[in-house]
């Protein structure tokens, strides 16, 4: 190394230490990540709890269904296709319904294995339940 080379080098060092071209683009890859996994997270933990709540008012209807007008909800599969219908947006079948007679009167139940729409992100099923009974 010759001597003309050596005050070359620690000005380049300053240079590129005072220059801040391209942070912004490193610290937004940094960030990014995290930022939509929290983004989609929020999302589908959202719907999780739609979901939740769609099938307790099923499962609410059906039961009422059933103790205020048996010619509509007589049996239990009538019940169940009843509560199936109150679901109409989440497509669920009759099939997740049941419906029992109980000490407190016309009882039904769910039981949904509930399946996230990024399965790689979040890949676990939760069971989502609900139940009514309604005298």
């Amino acid at each position: 190394m010759t001597r003309a080379e050596l005050p070359l080098r620690p000005r380049l060092f300053r240079q590129l230490r005072r220059n801040a071209d391209g942070t912004t683009s490193v610290e937004f890859a940094l960030v990014a990540p995290v930022l939509f996994l929290i983004i989609f997270g929020g999302i589908q933990f959202g719907e999780l709890l739609w979901t939740q709540s769609a099938l307790h008012f099923a499962v609410q209807e059906a039961a009422r269904c059933a103790s205020v007008t048996p010619s509509t909800c007589g049996t239990a599969s009538q019940i169940a296709a009843y509560a199936a219908s109150e679901t109409t947006g989440l497509g669920l079948s009759s099939s997740v319904f049941t419906a029992t007679t109980a000490s407190c009167g016309h009882q039904v139940s769910a039981s949904y294995q509930y399946t996230f729409v990024t399965p790689t992100l979040l890949p676990f099923t939760p069971t989502l339940t609900a139940q009514a009974c309604f005298q």
